[in-house]
């Protein structure tokens, strides 16, 4: 036999199997609960102090304002703390004027209007939950921005003349999701175009023809939930597809054969946790792919197809049977009211599966490997940014909820990594990537509008 081939790919997944394992090995081998607490004290002065004043070097991410606003004040909401009242004033009055006068949010005042930057300016204001951030989003315009953004195909653009992929759909979707002004209009096209994203590995792509990547799965899975369109995807290929993506090291890769990554612990984690509410979906798919698959066993006929023609011809009949409107081509013909509460119907339905990762060792990597002393990172070797920040520690939040305690009301997570006072998180609505209780507060505020 030959010698195998030692890839760059190969050097560098060893490198950080090595620097995670020296990490675990230290760990035990000290006293039990030593280095296992989340360091919130820490974690919300490098915060806070984000939030007053960025250095030079921040001046790459000028396009990326309200991003840094999201990514600081979701973390601060996890980690159930607030900001004092001049903080929250100067972020509503920096993100008001980021919104355009035509509708939607630039990256900055006076730059163009970009879905990307709207979610993040909508789910900052959602976050700081007083009447004066949530009336400042102007809907009628936002919503008219929305309908700009919408493309023939379907989808979305990102902004004026930009790109189409998955995580226009997404943004746009929820956005007008969370704010109750969805309609058939906009998800008109949006589950087909979606559909066509998703690769032969079971993940989804940002665009069709490309690769399948943890960050456009998450978009394109939740999308198509808040559009009540989920069983037309393949599902369990999906969770075939997610779960070869937990590593070794027990956090996330983003697509195959990349390395762990910290910020996956929340766009692979929420596409597990969101599979885990659709069970009787994904055990109907497995049903009728069984029944598919003994029908082609018993056929003995010659089939004039050839093997991709079949493929596709079961493929569509599968969605036909899926799909409760039952005709190829044909969205949208849901209730536009339920469409509007879809997320609120889908979070408060009861996790009847157990998770399809493993949790605990995706909080021991995110406790161990992500978390430095103020802040938390890619993985070992890497420094610390707002953006891995607020992901890790939504992925902490999505692993401590992944299984909780049906009997208790509210449900209280069962599996907390370090000590459970310390290191439990608020829960996030695993849709939109808000702390839960905002999310209830932003609906009663929209449902009066």
């Amino acid at each position: 036999m030959g010698s195998r081939r030692v890839t760059k790919t190969l050097e560098d997944q060893w490198m950080v199997e090595r620097q995670v394992r020296e990490i675990y090995d230290f760990f035990y081998s000290i006293p039990p609960n030593s280095h296992l607490e989340l360091q919130r004290d820490k974690h919300f002065d490098y915060l806070t102090r984000g939030l007053r004043k960025l250095g030079p070097s921040f001046s790459v991410l000028d396009a990326n304002r309200p991003w840094l606003c999201y990514w600081i004040l979701h973390s601060i909401a996890l980690l159930g703390e607030s900001i004092d009242a001049k903080l929250e004033n100067d972020a509503i009055d920096f993100l008001s004027r980021c919104q355009d006068k035509d509708g939607g949010y630039g990256g900055g005042p006076g730059q163009m209007p970009h879905l990307a930057t709207t979610y993040a300016a909508v789910n900052s204001l959602i976050t700081l939950g007083s009447p004066k951030a949530l009336s400042s989003i102007n809907r009628e315009k936002l919503y008219t921005f929305l309908l700009r953004m919408k493309d023939t195909s379907g989808g979305f653009r990102m902004h004026y003349g930009g790109e189409v992929d998955v995580r226009a759909c997404y943004t746009a979707i929820s956005v007008a999701s969370i704010l109750k002004i969805v309609d058939d209009e906009l998800i008109n096209g949006v589950g087909n175009y979606i559909l066509s994203c998703q690769t032969y590995e079971g993940g989804i792509a940002g665009e069709p023809g490309s690769e399948a990547h943890g960050g456009y799965t998450f978009c394109g899975l939740a999308a198509m939930i808040l559009i009540n369109e989920a069983n037309r995807l393949d599902l369990p290929r999906l969770i075939d597809w997610v779960v070869f993506r937990q590593g070794v090291e027990g956090g996330f890769q983003g697509r195959t054969n990349k390395l762990v990554d910290g910020c996956y612990s929340f766009w692979q984690g929420a596409v597990a946790f969101l599979i885990q509410r659709l069970k009787s979906i994904v055990h109907e798919q497995l049903r009728l792919s069984n029944e598919l698959g003994t029908e082609s066993a018993d056929d003995s006929s010659e089939s004039e197809l050839s093997d991709e023609e079949e493929h596709l011809e079961r493929t569509s009949s599968h969605v036909q049977k899926t799909c409760p409107l039952g005709q190829e081509g044909q969205e949208n013909a849901s209730d536009p009211t339920k469409i509007a509460d879809t997320g609120y119907d889908f979070v408060n339905r009861r996790i009847a599966m157990r998770p399809v990762f493993d949790s605990f060792y995706l909080q021991q990597y995110v406790l161990l490997c992500s978390q430095i002393d103020g802040g938390f990172r890619d993985k070992p070797g890497k420094g610390r940014d707002h953006y891995h920040t607020c992901y890790c520690l939504s992925g902490l939040s999505i692993a401590q909820y992944s299984w909780t305690n049906e009997a208790d009301a509210p449900p209280l997570p069962k599996d907390v990594f370090g000590p459970y006072s310390q290191n439990l998180l608020e829960q996030i609505h695993p849709l939109y990537n808000i702390v839960l209780d905002r999310y209830y507060e932003a609906r009663r505020f929209f449902s009066c509008l």
